[in-house]
């Protein structure tokens, strides 16, 4: 055998056109035209916004701010009761999981669908995964996995079977030797999905006998069958094993060298097959039921983050092209408002986010609040100072390295979002405190991660920069 045990076994406007001087920018147009119908209704929402009252009246900042603030309200206004999304704790719940997974998988993939890729292997990967999972269900009787580096020879497999025998029907899956190396320390199946688990084990212990059993699924029941040979204390052998083993919790250990009557030393398993096999069934089908939704959650997270910086791209032009359109002598109100009120809504739509559009303004503030409080925008402002200069087209604009440096607190903060809702899918209402404690190692790691993607972030920067200034340069002929 390669890689992996092999069986053996049995059986997720204005009315007007602008004076050229006064012209705006497309992006800028394309914010306010977004923008202006709640201009009215919110510039109180702007002006309640957190660090306002630092401004003087009738500032350009201060209007300015009342500005970022339109629409907060339409963003990040309350939508209707959606119902809690706890984890299921029947097979029933964790079905129906998978299924809404599978419909959030058809948008996405619809969303980003490209001539030349082709999605359906992925959709028919997960159609085959989810039907073999309804039929594993549906299996009777329970199925234990008899594994080990030394397999047990055809007269002590009769044996064994023999003494298990009981009320219940119970199926025997015998691996081949496992292997000593692989670059896969997975268990594949059936031994991945059956009720328990039976390991056999001869002393000395090898290396891989540890790195098979750290590889078994979570919470699998786990027996352990150790051969201490025709002599030795049987007490004091399973106290050596745990010992090594140092297993949490500490599996049950039988000694048996395959030679002598196994029903005395199989008794503590032959009862428990007998007495809990409804407990195993159900755990079972909830353990495997809660892996396959683990790992579709990890793969729609992957979609998500393409979506996602979609959508970052774009906010940080529009932040961008904003600040230039009005230049701000401070950026704080600017990311409070523009910033995570333009992303906030579609990210929460894009992780089917349950919460409250106050809670989800109250998580933007604080990770803005931190993103500010690490000094992102003075790292950034610096760092762009000098790379724009390399462009003499940017110098035909005003305020464009606070412009640039407003689209790269943007990123900032949304990546920090992005992870917080990552990290709190099936919540049903976010916990502020610990957000708050939080939220700047969480900004702290996305501004590591952006950093990393500098060079890209001031080509892109510089080409939007070169588009601008031919824009304006047109707009003034």
């Amino acid at each position: 055998m390669s890689g992996s045990p092999a069986s053996s076994g049995s059986s997720a406007s204005p009315s007007g056109p602008l004076p050229p001087a006064l012209a705006l920018p497309p992006l800028a147009v394309l914010a306010a035209r977004r923008l202006w119908p709640l201009a009215a209704g919110t510039v109180a929402a702007g002006l309640a916004l957190d660090g306002l009252e630092r401004l003087a009246p009738g500032s350009i900042l201060s209007a300015a701010a009342a500005a970022a603030g339109l629409g907060l309200l339409w963003w990040l206004r309350p939508g209707r009761a959606r119902p809690s999304m706890a984890a299921p704790t029947t097979a029933d719940g964790w079905l129906q999981r998978l299924e809404a997974l599978q419909g959030q998988f058809a948008q996405l993939e619809q969303e980003h669908q490209h001539a030349e890729t082709s999605l359906a292997p992925a959709c028919q990967r997960r159609d085959a995964q989810l039907s073999a999972l309804r039929a594993q269900l549906q299996r009777p009787g329970l199925h234990l996995a008899v594994v080990g580096r030394t397999p047990l020879d055809p007269a002590s497999r009769q044996r064994f079977s023999l003494a298990l025998q009981g009320s219940h029907p119970l199926t025997l899956h015998w691996s081949g030797p496992l292997p000593a190396a692989t670059g896969d320390w997975q268990w594949p199946e059936p031994f991945s999905s059956c009720d328990a688990l039976v390991f056999c084990l001869s002393t000395p212990l090898m290396a891989s006998d540890l790195r098979w059993l750290e590889a078994l699924p979570g919470g699998q029941p786990l027996w352990l069958l150790l051969n201490q040979g025709a002599h030795g204390d049987p007490a004091a052998a399973r106290s050596e094993l745990l010992s090594q083993l140092r297993l949490q919790p500490a599996p049950t250990v039988l000694c048996w060298d395959g030679s002598e009557d196994p029903h005395t030393a199989l008794r503590p398993l032959a009862q428990s097959c007998a007495a809990e096999a409804a407990r195993l069934r159900r755990d079972r089908q909830l353990r495997c039921l809660e892996d396959l939704h683990s790992r579709w959650q990890a793969e729609l997270e992957g979609l998500r983050r393409v979506r996602f910086q979609m959508i970052q791209q774009r906010t940080q032009w529009l932040v961008a092209a904003g600040v230039v359109a009005a230049p701000l002598p401070s950026l704080d109100l600017l990311v409070l408002a523009v910033a995570n009120g333009l992303m906030v809504r579609e990210m929460a739509q894009l992780w089917d986010c349950p919460w409250s559009g106050e809670q989800l303004r109250a998580l933007a503030v604080e990770l803005a609040r931190a993103s500010l409080s690490l000094g992102v925008v003075e790292w950034s402002t610096q760092a762009l100072a000098g790379a724009v200069k390399w462009h003499g087209a940017t110098w035909l604009l005003g305020s464009v390295v606070q412009a640039l440096s407003a689209a790269y607190l943007t990123r900032v903060v949304g990546r920090a979002m992005a992870d917080t809702l990552a990290r709190s899918v099936g919540v049903k209402e976010p916990d502020l405190e610990r957000i708050r404690r939080e939220a700047p190692l969480l900004v702290a790691r996305a501004a590591e991660r952006e950093r990393i993607d500098w060079s890209a972030f001031v080509r892109q920067a510089q080409q939007w920069l070169t588009e601008q200034a031919s824009n304006t340069s047109q707009q003034s002929a």
